[in-house]
């Protein structure tokens, strides 16, 4: 399947959007969260009028490792707004002026700076969710393997703040670069990802490079046994993300002794239409593991 990440998140976007006008949320947009050669990275605050339940979710607005405002969806996250979640949806360094190592900094940023200014927004710091799909799935990963702490000593005191995050849910992420599809199958800027070479940059023009960057920017090789509990739904049918790529991360992650769900769709490719509808499933976890709420019996 050729359509980009991208198109398909922009289709979905539009998809589930809603009338902003009538909603019961307030928006405050172009939240700048950092800098980097020039360029303000913002984030957009969605707040519900109503309810507030001290919980930061924070949406990794991302497609192909592309990222822009116009993006920004707030129809594809309703169900937290309306439990009173506070969703903070992230626009990073897009490619191809950024590669996937450099957005990941952003994503990191993103993360101190919401928890540097929790109290602002009346949100728990100790209570914090990312979700996304795609590229914005990977990222997703990446802070569930990889959030740090922060550096006491940073000049910046955003900096000194921790990048850990309590739960993470996604949808149909990369996880290994190295083994996409199937083992030892190449996919850093090359094979089915080839169209998103200039995410992966010029690391990704040789073999030797691209094994080593591969390493670097897939989940995967950084599960630990400390991760926040995750959950992944993956189509069974996808062809720009294998199945395999869901099912080898949550292994993974058993073997580790850290908690994950993977939920199969049959028969679907990479997204479908009642995917808004999906998003319930993860606001069911994270009420379950940042609200301390006891799922729902089916």
């Amino acid at each position: 399947m050729k359509k980009s990440f991208s198109t398909l998140l922009a289709s979905l976007a539009l998809a589930t959007s809603w009338s902003q006008t009538n909603a019961d949320f307030h928006r405050t947009e172009d939240v700048v969260y950092g800098r980097k050669f020039g360029t303000a990275l913002t984030l957009d605050v969605f707040q519900s009028v109503k309810t507030n339940n001290g919980v930061a979710i924070l949406r990794l607005v991302s497609g192909g490792w592309f990222s822009a405002h116009e993006a920004v969806d707030p129809g594809f996250f309703r169900p937290l707004l309306a439990r009173g979640y506070t969703v903070f949806a992230v626009v990073h360094g897009s490619q191809p002026k950024f590669t996937i190592t450099e957005i990941e900094s952003d994503i990191h940023r993103a993360v101190r700076f919401v928890r540097h200014n929790a109290a602002r927004y009346g949100v728990d710091p100790k209570r914090f969710g990312v979700m996304g799909g795609s590229a914005g799935g990977h990222l997703s990963l990446i802070m569930a393997t990889k959030g740090a702490a922060g550096d006491p000593a940073a000049k910046d005191p955003v900096d000194r703040e921790s990048s850990q995050v309590q739960c993470v849910a996604c949808f149909f992420p990369p996880t290994d670069f190295l083994n996409y599809g199937q083992p030892g199958e190449d996919a850093v800027g090359v094979g089915i990802l080839k169209q998103f070479k200039p995410a992966f940059g010029p690391r990704a023009d040789t073999a030797e490079d691209r094994q080593k960057l591969g390493r670097e920017i897939s989940p995967i090789y950084f599960v630990h046994s400390n991760l926040p509990p995750i959950p992944i739904i993956h189509g069974d049918a996808d062809k720009l993300v294998p199945i395999q790529q869901a099912r080898s991360f949550v292994e993974r992650c058993a073997e580790a002794g850290s908690r994950t769900k993977l939920i199969e769709r049959e028969g679907k490719e990479h997204g479908w239409a009642e995917l808004g509808k999906d998003v319930e499933i993860f606001a069911d976890w994270f009420d379950e593991h940042l609200r301390g709420l006891k799922p729902a019996k089916n």
